[in-house]
């Protein structure tokens, strides 16, 4: 017992040396280093997938499936602000907004097809059935403002839709 009791003496100080030395010694704490290395994480992380609001998610691909054969032509744009307008009943200004904050957030074309699969798997269950379809609609009006869908695009509605409305078609019936 009298050398447990001297361990921890001597553990006492040379902990308060070292507080008294001006090293900080908070940093042993787990609790505080968790917090520390979550905030870390969370302010270098890409913040496309800090996203939480279905809208904002909806916004994001639609405006990503657009594009992914590189940057918005005004045809799309237009397109994605009537949608987001009529669909979102959002004004001209909150239209625009989310439009810009989407494209925005989608960044480099050279990463967009990372971003958005992440996107799409952190908000699987974000969506109910109708949203999904009703996002797949969007999506699909607004990739095909400029003609024809692309195989890129067709490529990634099919994969989203087969993602979002698979599983409940899988259920099938008793």
């Amino acid at each position: 017992m009298h050398i447990i009791i001297g361990v921890l003496t001597g553990l006492v100080t040379i902990f308060y040396l070292l507080d008294r030395l001006g090293i900080d010694i908070g940093g042993l704490n787990p609790f505080y280093w968790r917090r520390r290395r979550a905030w870390a994480k969370k302010y270098q992380g890409d913040p496309i997938y800090s996203i939480e609001d279905p809208m904002h998610v909806a916004a994001v691909l639609i405006v990503g499936a657009a594009k992914l054969d590189g940057d918005l032509t005004a045809e799309s744009k237009k397109a994605a602000l009537l949608q987001f307008k009529s669909r979102f009943s959002l004004e001209t200004s909150g239209a625009s907004e989310l439009l810009g904050s989407a494209a925005h957030l989608l960044g480099s074309p050279q990463v967009i097809d990372k971003q958005l699969s992440g996107v799409i798997e952190k908000n699987h269950g974000r969506f109910s059935k109708e949203q999904a379809e009703s996002m797949i609609e969007m999506m699909t009006e607004v990739a095909a403002a400029d003609g024809e869908l692309s195989p890129r695009q067709k490529e990634f509605i099919d994969a989203l839709r087969s993602h979002y409305l698979a599983a409940d078609e899988e259920q099938g019936t008793w």
